[in-house]
């Protein structure tokens, strides 16, 4: 049993959370899978769980640390929706919604896609390399976006470079949680994880209230150097405890394509991602062409937004302990998209900021809580950290098309079935979605039943 709890120790060092950003949850068919597991030395490297300090000052570093790199991932992506207004009535004014949304969409993609390389060098021991170059991409992409005039050059440094930073980033900057914390890795890691929505409040302040006295360029600077600031604490205090196990993981778990729940549940991630971000992108866009918020106030539905989800990070990852990952991922994305059809009927500003609530707060579920249901869908922890590479790279994708594909149906804003057309985009996608991880959820039951009749 000791080489057991040394083996998912090992396991949960290789992955991260976010859409990735969440806790372990407890594994629903644990009994059925041990009674299959054939048992093997576990490898050097993690030390035995009774050795993680699980607390004191070079812990609760390391989680100042990542909360920092998700301020400058998550929270840069959370950011766009104010960035995508300056650009479509300002800089970039000839370019479509749709176009000028690949930028953002791109970013966010490279965030997930990453972990795929990003995994296998943190197995490896490169920690500090990937934390140093990513904050440096990140950095120098952001810089280089306030020095931008074209739609390509903003492509090139906010969307690659800036994404490819992320996405060394953030994978590595969560797995490290599991090698200083045991017992409280669940509260760590959603601690570490608001500092997403954290930058999607205050990044959108200060670009929208320095834009207009210090110009594009010195507000975007001024974000930049913020992060270049707190970049000090990651590189100065992020360290692995011990050397990671010097192993090969397979990209593709071949297995995972003959398992009906999964299939069903990575297919419902595509099609929630999908829709999820269209109201972060879309709702100052939305509020400023329909007249419901002035363009000062317009800019603080995106803080609202993310304001909502610090909540829905913390109360659904805290039922999902006593009801379930899977249970509480279906309710929370298909109440997401119940509010996505709610907006159809938001005609003032009262009802827009409660709508940026609400749906900030179930978006917070939606991006938190699936690695933990994939724990309940994965029956041999030794394929683990290869599931979520796998969802996550579908997710990815996700992310890269769903805003683009709502851009290419707004076709410029001004006309109102065109908003109808983006707003049962979101709908739709988000409700699919939700439909499926409770199918899901029904598949992973008859699979546990026939384990144990078995």
């Amino acid at each position: 049993m000791e080489k057991d709890r040394e083996s998912d120790s090992d396991l949960t060092a290789q992955v991260g959370t976010e859409s990735g950003e969440g806790s372990t949850d407890r594994i629903e068919d644990a009994k059925a899978s041990q009674a299959t597991e054939t048992r093997v030395p576990a490898p050097p490297g993690p030390p035995n769980m009774s050795d993680i300090p699980d607390g004191g000052l070079d812990a609760w570093l390391q989680v100042l640390g990542a909360f920092v790199i998700m301020t400058a991932t998550w929270g840069l992506v959370n950011t766009f929706g104010v960035f995508q207004t300056y650009y479509e009535t300002k800089l970039l004014s000839s370019s479509s919604s749709s176009q000028i949304s690949w930028i953002g969409s791109l970013q966010g993609a490279l965030l997930m896609l990453g972990g795929l390389v990003s995994g296998p060098l943190f197995d490896a021991g490169h920690f500090r390399a990937l934390i140093s170059v990513g904050l440096f991409m990140v950095l120098f992409g952001i810089f280089m976006t306030s020095l931008c005039y074209t739609y390509w050059q903003v492509l090139l440094a906010q969307g690659v470079c800036v994404g490819l930073g992320c996405g060394l980033l953030f994978l590595p900057s969560t797995a490290i949680m599991s090698q200083y914390f045991a017992r409280r890795r669940g509260l760590v890691i959603g601690l570490q994880s608001i500092g997403s929505p954290v930058g999607g409040i205050v990044f959108p302040i200060i670009f929208s209230r320095l834009e207009p006295r210090i110009g594009f360029g010195w507000a975007t600077r001024v974000i930049a150097f913020i992060l270049l600031a707190l970049s000090v604490v990651p590189l100065i205090f992020m360290r692995p405890r011990v050397a990671p196990p010097r192993r090969h993981r397979a990209i593709i778990d071949t297995t995972a394509l003959h398992d009906p729940a999964f299939v069903t549940f990575s297919l419902s991630g595509l099609f929630s991602f999908m829709g999820l971000y269209v109201p972060f992108f879309y709702l100052q866009l939305w509020a400023l062409r329909g007249g419901v918020a002035t363009p000062d106030f317009s800019a603080y539905l995106v803080t609202l937004l993310n304001a909502g989800s610090v909540f829905g990070r913390i109360l659904p990852n805290f039922a999902a302990d006593h009801l379930g990952s899977m249970n509480v991922l279906a309710f929370t994305t298909l109440g997401a998209g119940v509010l996505a059809l709610g907006w159809f009927g938001v005609r003032d500003l009262g009802g827009t900021v409660v709508f940026a609530l609400l749906f900030g707060f179930f978006n917070g579920g939606v991006t938190s809580l699936p690695p933990n249901a994939i724990v309940s869908l994965t029956p041999d922890m030794a394929r683990l950290g290869t599931r979520m590479g796998m969802v996550f790279a579908l997710v990815g994708l996700a992310v890269l098309v769903g805003t683009p594909i709502a851009g290419a149906i707004l076709r410029g804003g001004e006309d109102d079935a065109a908003w109808r057309g983006l707003i049962a985009f979101s709908a739709a996608t988000l409700l699919v979605g939700g439909i499926g991880y409770s199918v899901t959820q029904g598949l992973h039951w008859r699979q546990v039943r026939r384990r144990k009749e078995g």
